[in-house]
């Protein structure tokens, strides 16, 4: 019996534990990855300002090739919204929309997770001109999970793989942008 009661202790305090610590953790996340690319910063922002070219340059969209994809409005403008949902639950399902253009500086989005968990968070790609035939892009994420899932930002890595993501996406566009494919 007393052996018994000491099991019932230790799988409270496993489960009691990461709830507690939870209570200390904040749940707001903020990630920025930055590159510079050898185009004149008109160029880069009127092809990122294309959600459909998202396609050819983040990682989210090449992790399933065969991903289903849905449009509405007019790309390149406020409320235009592109959707997709994929059997892969790294992908899952989900939609983000413009939600507000700085002309040839900022691009704001709202993305809507889901599945595999929904989820609202905010993101934007930002251009300045770093020189002549020279921008610097910015691609930046943030977002709040609530208790207690914000435990899984530490957890799992949350912010070092968004920023991971990013970092790798950007990689692409400057490879694209710069081979003029």
């Amino acid at each position: 019996m007393k052996a018994l009661k000491i099991l019932l202790i230790i799988l409270v305090a496993v489960v009691a534990l990461p709830l507690l610590a939870a209570l200390f953790i904040s749940g707001n996340y903020d990630v920025t990855e930055t590159i510079v690319i050898d185009k004149p910063k008109e160029e880069v922002f009127a092809y990122v300002k294309s959600l459909k070219n998202q396609e050819f340059y983040s990682k989210w969209q090449k992790m399933d090739l065969q991903m289903e994809h849905y449009f509405e409005g007019q790309d390149g403008t406020v409320g235009f919204v592109s959707g997709w949902k994929s059997q892969n639950p790294d992908v899952g399902a989900g939609e983000q929309e413009i939600i507000a253009i700085e002309e040839g500086e900022r691009i704001d989005y709202e993305l809507r997770f889901l599945e595999p968990f929904a989820s609202t968070s905010g993101a934007f790609m930002t251009t300045e001109e770093e020189g002549p035939g020279k921008t610097k892009v910015s691609w930046g994420f943030t977002g709040d999970m609530e208790y207690p899932m914000n435990l899984m930002i530490p957890l799992m890595g949350m912010k070092e793989s968004i920023s991971a993501d990013l970092a790798e996406g950007l990689a692409n566009l400057k490879v694209l942008l710069e081979n003029g494919n």
